[in-house]
C-alpha cells in the first residue's frame, strides 16, 4: 500500500514538473499584460493575446508544451467557473423587469441573429455560435467557454483566437465611440449606463466606457454587464444540450462530443447560487473575481502561443463581416429596446 501511495505521488509530481514551464510562461506573460494595462491603458485580454501570439514557437514540441495546453484548457475552465462569485440574483431586483427582460431579449436575438447571418454569409455553425455568445454575453471569457463545450476539430483554436482578438478590439472601440453615441442620442446618465453594460463586449470596457461619463452611468452599466454575464452559464448548457443531439453523431467523426453540463458551469451555478445566498463573504467573492480574472489571463496568453497566426488569417473577410454585424445588430437592438420598454430620459 505504501509503494503505491509512493508511486501515485512520483507519478503527479512527474506530471507536475512537466506543466510548470508552460504555466509559468503563461503566468509570466498574463503579468506582462496587467503590467501594460495598468500603466499605459490598454486592454489586458488584448495584451495577453498579442503577447502570446508572438511567443507561439513556445508551444512547438519542447519542456514549455505541456504546461502551455494545460493552461489555455484546464486553467481557462477554472477560471471561467469562479466568475460565478461575481453574480448574484440581488442583481436582478436592481435592475427591475424591463431592462432585465432587454437583456434576456438582447442575448438570445443576437445569438439567433449571428446563426442566421453565419448561414448567409458562408461560416460554420460552430464558429456562428462562437462569436454570437461573445458578442452577446461578455467577450473574450464567453468566447472561451463556449468553445470548451464545442467539438473540436483542427480550426477550433484558430476560431477562438480570432473571436478573442475580434471581440477585444471591438470592445476597445466601442469604449471609446459609445460614452459619444450616448450623449449625441441625449441619454441620461442612467440610460446611457444601462446602453454601455448592455451593448459593449468586455467587463473591463464596459467599467471603463461608463466610468468615463459620469459614476452613475458607470454603476449601472457595472451591473447591467453583470446581467449579461450571469447568463454565461445558462447559454454555455443550452448550446450543449442543442449540439449533443443535433450534430452529436452527425459531425462528420470529427471531434467528442460535449457533456450536458460541464463541471466548469456546474461550478459556475454554485458559486452563483452561494453568492444569491449569502454565503459567499464579500472579501471571498472578491478574491475569487482577482483569481478568475489572473486564470483568465493566463489561459488567453497560452491560446495565443497555441495558434500560429497565419492560419487564424485564414479565416476570411466572411468572419470580420459576420462579427461586426453582430455587434452593430446587438447595438440597435439595445438602442430600440430602450425606446420600445420605456428606459430612455
Amino acid at each position: 500500500m505504501r509503494e503505491l501511495i509512493q508511486g501515485i505521488a512520483a507519478h503527479r509530481i512527474t506530471a507536475l514538473r512537466e506543466l510548470m514551464p508552460g504555466v509559468l510562461v503563461a503566468v509570466l506573460v498574463a503579468l506582462a499584460a496587467q503590467f501594460v494595462a495598468d500603466h499605459y491603458g490598454a486592454p489586458a485580454m488584448l495584451m495577453a493575446l498579442l503577447f502570446g501570439i508572438a511567443l507561439n514557437s513556445l508551444s512547438d514540441p519542447g519542456p514549455t508544451a505541456a504546461g502551455i495546453g494545460f493552461t489555455a484548457r484546464s486553467v481557462l475552465r477554472f477560471g471561467v467557473a469562479i466568475l460565478g462569485a461575481r453574480v448574484s440574483t440581488e442583481m436582478l431586483g436592481d435592475l427591475g423587469l424591463p431592462m432585465v427582460s432587454l437583456i434576456l431579449a438582447a442575448v438570445a436575438a443576437t445569438i439567433g441573429f449571428g446563426i442566421l447571418a453565419g448561414r448567409l454569409i458562408g461560416q460554420g455553425p460552430r464558429f456562428a455560435l462562437l462569436t454570437a455568445g461573445a458578442v452577446a454575453i461578455c467577450g473574450a471569457s464567453a468566447a472561451m467557454a463556449i468553445a470548451a463545450v464545442l467539438p473540436k476539430d483542427a480550426r477550433s483554436e484558430r476560431n477562438l483566437l480570432f473571436t478573442v482578438l475580434g471581440v477585444t478590439v471591438l470592445s476597445t472601440l466601442a469604449m471609446i465611440v459609445y460614452p459619444i453615441l450616448v450623449g449625441v442620442l441625449g441619454f441620461d446618465d442612467t440610460t446611457a449606463g444601462a446602453f454601455i453594460g448592455a451593448t459593449v463586449h468586455d467587463v473591463a470596457q464596459v467599467v471603463g466606457a461608463g466610468f468615463s461619463i459620469s459614476d452613475r452611468a458607470g454603476e449601472v452599466a457595472t451591473l447591467v454587464k453583470l446581467i449579461r454575464v450571469s447568463l454565461l452559464a445558462p447559454v454555455v448548457v443550452l448550446i450543449a444540450l442543442w449540439w449533443r443531439p443535433a450534430h452529436g453523431e452527425a459531425g462528420g467523426g470529427v471531434g467528442q462530443r460535449p457533456p450536458i453540463v460541464p463541471l466548469f458551469v456546474a461550478g459556475f451555478l454554485a458559486l452563483a447560487a452561494l453568492n444569491s445566498l449569502g454565503l459567499l463573504p464579500g472579501a471571498l467573492s472578491g478574491f475569487l473575481a482577482r483569481v478568475s480574472h489572473w486564470s483568465l489571463l493566463a489561459a488567453i496568453a497560452a491560446v495565443g502561443m497555441k495558434t500560429d497566426l497565419r492560419h487564424m488569417l485564414q479565416v476570411g473577410p466572411g468572419a470580420i463581416v459576420l462579427i461586426l454585424s453582430e455587434t452593430l445588430f446587438l447595438a440597435a437592438l439595445v438602442y430600440v429596446g430602450i425606446g420600445v420598454f420605456g428606459l430612455g430620459p
